[in-house]
């Protein structure tokens, strides 16, 4: 994990307290998810709006903002399926930044998933995350950008394991991570299997498979 925050331009400051149950209140929340809200959460602020008006880059249909959300938790930390299901409810690609407090240290991470806007609901990566920092870390000023799409990709690429290739669409960086993903599944399943298989011409099949799958996750890093 990357020890990266960004700090966010004054002009784009937004500050805004959004209720929790703005959220899980909808429909496709299901009561899993609204008691995770409940047990975790403890305020969101949306605390930064990067659009064209405040921070003069010009969007796109895919990134037409960003925002910046800020999540302070009551338990440590706050379950994916809750960042889930506030970028469902927000149609713009969302930065989070959560917060808790460890042994009387406050500490934030900052987390976000590769989101694709469409006509439907938003198609949403798994999230990847910092690590833990103390929340008074000197944070970094935010990539040089000449859009929206291209500072939402240069803030997402130090947190994912696929760097995005110069003129790829995120939709194609996201495919990409889901590639990766699903080998890295594999690739944890045959060396499992790999250690407990008895029979040599056997081992010598899945250290075949195990090395393909390998080098299929490199080619699409």
């Amino acid at each position: 994990m990357v020890n990266l925050l960004y700090k966010w331009p004054v002009a784009a400051k937004f500050g805004s307290r959004v209720p929790k149950e703005k959220f899980y209140e909808h429909g496709n929340v299901s009561t899993a998810v609204r008691e995770k809200f409940v047990s975790e959460v403890q305020r969101i602020t949306w605390a930064y709006k990067l659009a064209e008006s405040t921070i003069n880059l010009p969007g796109s249909t895919s990134v037409p903002e960003i925002q910046v959300f800020l999540i302070d938790t009551k338990v440590g930390d706050v379950a994916d399926q809750v960042l889930a299901a506030i970028d469902k409810a927000i149609q713009y690609p969302i930065i989070f930044e959560i917060t808790r407090a460890t042994a009387g240290e406050a500490q934030i991470r900052m987390a976000a998933a590769h989101k694709q806007l469409g006509l439907g609901a938003p198609k949403i990566s798994a999230y990847y995350s910092t690590s833990w920092l103390p929340a008074d870390v000197e944070r970094q000023t935010l990539p040089t950008a000449i859009s929206l799409p291209t500072l939402y990709a240069a803030i997402l690429d130090p947190l994912t394991p696929v760097k995005a290739r110069p003129g790829e669409e995120m939709s194609e960086v996201a495919d990409r991570l889901a590639t990766v993903r699903k080998l890295e599944r594999e690739i944890t399943t045959l060396e499992r299997k790999l250690r407990t298989e008895p029979q040599l011409n056997r081992k010598i099949e899945l250290r075949r498979s195990l090395k393909t799958r390998q080098q299929e996750r490199e080619q699409q890093r």
